[in-house]
């Protein structure tokens, strides 16, 4: 949501900073704009729409100098349009600032601010951010670095920014809170963004600025950090894992069906190292030292939002039908807000791709105050989430560009299996038998996702029938409820098509009102747990003229003979089902979304990393 790039050196700024906002665009925005230096002045350049829209624009424009910020918007005070994109000045044009993130208490800020002379062009909170920074700068008569340190004291919210001066063209200052910042390292230059992928051909030595600190980046100096209440902080230098060929479409149409079809890697990254070749034994070294703490847990609290709270529905499965340890599963955008019940005993576990949904975040903060053991399971190495729990494991999914989660879900529900059979081994919930049988099964789970991949074509031609159905309906039983949620989900994000999931069962409690000859119903019907219930379902269905598509088990014959269209998935553990169900979905949604004309990649209204509430 919204994207962050700085740069400072001895280059020339615009082009860098333009590259890496095409690279933040699965990110999700609606307009996008520049700031650049060059000697004493600051040239403002901001556009409505694409960042192409903002290269068109700028084409006879002033875009020389070797200091700059740029920034894609996703709009949240005021509507899309030139006036609300980023950057935002201060009201002497002395300032030049870019935000992510949410401030809460702008309306106030800015009603002071007008009592002392400061006329606002936009509708933004971020605006009023720069109106305050440039007040407390004169007024106290101190640097910039100092000015903004004072201004984020006065703000509530969510942020990260960077601050550009006017007649300054070495040095920047940037902040956050709440929302990510990354600060590349190179050779007298120095780039910041919101995730690594604008500057990664340029350095892989980064500093991930920490909640509530404040930097000041000279291109010929060492990183000067602060926090918000001027003590020092020391910058921790990492070395970059991501590489420039990860992020690129290889040959793909579109990432997300790129990330479709690396499933079958990303599976095994995430299982490498977890399990013995010998033993069999589960290992995973991010919770070892609070897996006692797991096992004795009155409950665990899985806080998720979309995707990966489906991710965490499968997670209750797994836990309480092998482990034995009580689940709940909450949206964490509700969970905060309801004053919940936590106590010292409870085990809170977030669930991100990005690691950094605001949500969650919030939600884990709550359950740190109240004495809870705090578990993370995240795709992006260095992000908030595993800064803030206790312990957790990363999904080694690789970069997920696509906005619309596929692979991330995929290797979420690998780590929660192996959590929750490590701790069923641990506990005795499971025999030896049943526990190498999970572990043989999990696998497999590559080579069989790869079977599925390979009827592409096919489930293209079943998305040739349905696309231009206006409503789904998706049913699911047992583990496959969550799926037939998920399912739901990706045709909603990416096809504009409404869609919803339920139970199988609850079918007949409301929605069998919808079915008519007109109505798609997409049906999880594998060999495994309530068979025969869902088979009464789909005879349900067909009594009432809906038009059917299963997901079956190979050699499935009775589904077969009632169902409109089939596609048929490799036979595995009821546990592990959801690996296996979710893929032909996945190509179901894509190829539907792509026939309709649809963007898939950046889905209208939505962002690959909720940073706000």
């Amino acid at each position: 949501m919204c994207g962050i790039v700085a740069y400072v050196g001895h280059k020339e700024a615009y082009p860098i900073i333009i590259k890496g906002l095409k690279r933040l665009e699965y990110r999700g925005y609606d307009s996008s704009g520049v700031s650049i230096g060059d000697e004493d002045n600051i040239s403002l350049l901001k556009q409505k729409g694409k960042v192409s829209d903002l290269e068109d624009y700028a084409i006879d424009k002033n875009t020389k100098g070797s200091i700059g910020i740029g920034h894609t918007r996703w709009a949240t005070h005021g509507i899309p349009n030139q006036i609300n994109s980023h950057p935002h000045n201060s009201g002497d044009g002395k300032l030049s600032l870019i935000h992510n993130g949410i401030i809460e208490n702008y309306d106030s800020l800015k009603q002071v601010l007008i009592e002392k002379g400061h006329i606002f062009k936009s509708d933004t909170d971020t605006e009023v951010l720069v109106h305050l920074i440039e007040e407390i700068k004169n007024h106290e008569q101190v640097g910039l670095f100092e000015a903004v340190r004072l201004a984020l004291n006065e703000v509530v919210g969510a942020y990260a920014i960077v601050v550009m001066e006017k007649g300054v063209n070495n040095e920047f200052i940037a902040a956050r809170k709440g929302s990510p910042l990354v600060i590349g390292i190179g050779d007298g230059e120095y780039f910041v963004a919101s995730d690594a992928s604008p500057f990664i051909e340029y350095t892989k030595n980064v500093v991930y600025l920490e909640e509530g600190e404040i930097v000041k980046i000279h291109k010929d100096k060492m990183l000067e950090i602060i926090s918000l209440t001027n003590s020092t902080k020391t910058p921790y230098i990492q070395e970059l894992e991501l590489t420039l060929e990860s992020i690129e479409r290889e040959g793909f149409d579109s990432f997300m069906l790129k990330e479709i079809f690396e499933q079958p890697k990303s599976v095994i990254d995430t299982l490498r190292g977890r399990i013995s070749p010998k033993t069999k034994k589960i290992t995973l070294g991010g919770i070892l030292d609070y897996e006692q703490k797991i096992m004795n847990a009155n409950r665990i609290i899985i806080v998720a939002c979309g995707t990966s709270w489906h991710a965490g529905l499968i997670g209750e499965y797994l836990f309480e039908d092998l482990a034995r340890i009580s689940v709940e599963v909450e949206y964490a955008s509700e969970f905060r807000y309801r004053n919940p019940i936590i106590n010292e005993k409870d085990v809170v576990l977030a669930i991100s791709q990005s690691g950094e949904t605001a949500d969650s975040l919030a939600a884990l903060e709550l359950a740190k105050e109240k004495g809870a053991t705090l578990l993370g399971i995240c795709n992006v190495v260095g992000s908030s989430i595993p800064r803030l729990t206790h312990a957790g494991s990363y999904t080694h999914a690789g970069p997920e560009i696509g906005v619309a989660s596929t692979k991330a879900f995929s290797t979420q529900i690998i780590v929660l299996t192996l959590m929750a059979v490590k701790m069923a081994h641990k506990k005795g919930s499971i025999t030896m038998s049943k526990y190498h049988e999970i572990i043989n099964e999990l696998e497999l789970i590559p080579e069989k996702i790869e079977k599925i991949l390979k009827k592409n074509d096919e489930i293209e031609k079943i998305a040739a029938k349905f696309k231009d159905a206006t409503n789904f309906l998706y049913l699911g039983r047992g583990y496959n409820f969550p799926v037939a949620l998920e399912g739901a989900l990706k045709l909603k994000e990416i096809s504009y098509i409404h869609a919803e999931g339920y139970p199988a069962a609850e079918m007949k409690h409301g929605p069998i009102a919808l079915i008519d000859d007109e109505m798609p119903i997409v049906v999880i019907a594998t060999k495994k747990g309530n068979y025969d219930k869902v088979v009464s379902n789909i005879q349900e269905v067909k009594a009432r003229g809906g038009r059917l598509i299963a997901i079956v088990t190979e050699g499935d014959k009775t589904v077969k003979e009632l169902a409109d269209d089939c596609i048929e998935i490799p036979s595995c553990l009821e546990q592990l089902t959801p690996l296996l169900t979710n893929i032909p979905l996945q190509l179901l949604s894509y190829h539907i979304a792509l026939m309709r004309g649809c963007n898939v990649d950046m889905p209208r209204n939505l962002a690959k990393s909720v940073t706000v509430e």
